[in-house]
């Protein structure tokens, strides 16, 4: 049994060893971009900064996520056709080949999606294909034009698949409408993103007003306001959710406020307040849980994770209210090289507690401060301080940036 679970795990993380090489990638187009020394110097690596972060690397991660939660060989043609088309766009090979698969990658995530909504038509896995739409036709629009035309469909992506695991773990506590609100928001805002396409300033404007409707909503219903008093993994969680909804909430209304950007102060703080600030803690808020239900390898939570947490949204706050806001370039800078090192420091410590196992505790107080298991991921997350909770039914293996939900 451990020999047929070390090769599925070994299995499993070629398909993100690309994922990794994209991000690595990414960080070294960021040093570019802000002035500074990078280790690898090339021409086109700066240009492909965004594509690498948001597709190579976010988007390979969900896709591996969802063909985990699919349960079929079929469903790994997604994660492995992005993670090659990340691959392409680091080699000398044409710039089309990587752009073509990462749009035959996302045509995939798409049929996942929709395989995965056949199961039980789902509102939830609805909005999520939805958001693998936006990525579709941000893929698609790259072959034509630069990177900041089609940020708003990456972040169009990032916040419907996102928000529809967060309203998935939340179930227990939205009401019964919360499905039908959550497809209302994500119709809005695909309304809004068409309309940049027309209009790009009142697009812009359009969906900053969507988006922060739809925070608001969120952060009314989600859990976390009530597990960020708890301890251990689910404080952790909680304080980087509700960060992430703050840097959420801070690119909606610049949208509001400004309009359409594609450079200068007003683009790089909506762009690193939903990739970095929302999408970024996300992935930390639940790495302990995705990287067990996909790789099925332990990922403990230990305290010394707050470190990389802090450390991105100190970096963020330095970046984009000094530096973008205040106008102050040198702090611009020192926050992005922040934001850098807080990414390596995370991984580091991810990668030290998976190889050290689990942490050994003497006694056990309520779930808030034991790492869940796989099987009881929604228990401790949604009730951390309820020790008797009883399962009703199969447990989400939640998405990234919120886990692996098993499908039903």
């Amino acid at each position: 049994m451990q020999n047929h679970r070390s090769g599925e795990t070994l299995r499993r993380a070629v398909f993100l060893v690309p994922a990794g090489i994209a991000v690595l990638a990414g960080l070294n187009a960021a040093l570019l971009l802000i002035g500074v020394s990078a280790p690898v110097q090339t021409g086109r690596l700066g240009d492909l900064h965004g594509m690498l972060m948001v597709a190579g690397f976010l988007g390979t991660l969900i896709a591996m996520e969802r063909a985990v939660a699919l349960r079929q060989p079929l469903g790994f043609v997604a994660p492995g056709l992005l993670g090659l088309g990340a691959i392409s766009l680091l080699t000398p090979a044409p710039l089309a080949l990587g752009q073509l698969l990462l749009v035959d990658g996302c045509i995939a995530l798409v049929a996942v999606y929709g395989a995965l909504w056949r199961r039980n038509h789902d509102d939830v896995v609805l909005v999520e294909l939805l958001g693998a739409v936006h990525l579709t036709i941000a893929a698609v629009l790259w072959l034509r034009l630069e990177v900041p035309w089609l940020m708003p469909w990456l972040v169009g992506f990032l916040v419907l698949t996102i928000c529809a695991e967060r309203v998935e773990l939340a179930r227990l506590t939205m009401p019964a409408s919360g499905g039908r609100t959550l497809v209302l928001h994500a119709a809005a805002l695909t309304t809004t993103l068409v309309l940049t396409l027309v209009h790009v300033d009142a697009g812009a404007r359009a969906s900053g007003l969507v988006l922060t409707s739809l925070v608001l909503w969120l952060v009314r219903h989600d859990v976390a306001r009530r597990t960020v008093r708890a301890t251990g993994l689910p404080r952790f969680s909680a304080a980087a959710l509700l960060g992430g909804y703050a840097w959420l909430l801070l690119a909606a209304i610049t949208w509001l406020g400004t309009g359409a950007q594609t450079e200068g102060f007003g683009y790089d703080a909506v762009v690193h307040a939903v990739m970095l600030g929302f999408a970024v803690s996300m992935v930390m808020a639940h790495a302990p849980i995705i990287l067990p239900a996909v790789l099925k390898r332990p990922l403990p939570y230990r305290p010394l994770m707050w470190a990389p947490l802090v450390l991105m949204h100190l970096g963020l706050a330095a970046r984009i209210i000094a530096g973008d806001f205040a106008g102050l370039r040198t702090v611009w800078q020192v926050g992005s090289i922040i934001n850098i090192v807080a990414l390596l420091l995370f991984f580091g410590v991810a990668a030290a507690s998976s190889i050290a196992g689990p942490v050994k505790r003497t006694s056990r107080r309520a779930g808030a401060a034991r790492t869940p298991s796989r099987s009881s991921t929604r228990a401790t997350l949604d009730q951390a301080q309820d020790k008797t909770q009883p399962e009703t039914q199969p447990q989400p293996l939640t998405s990234i940036p919120t886990g692996t939900r098993s499908p039903s």
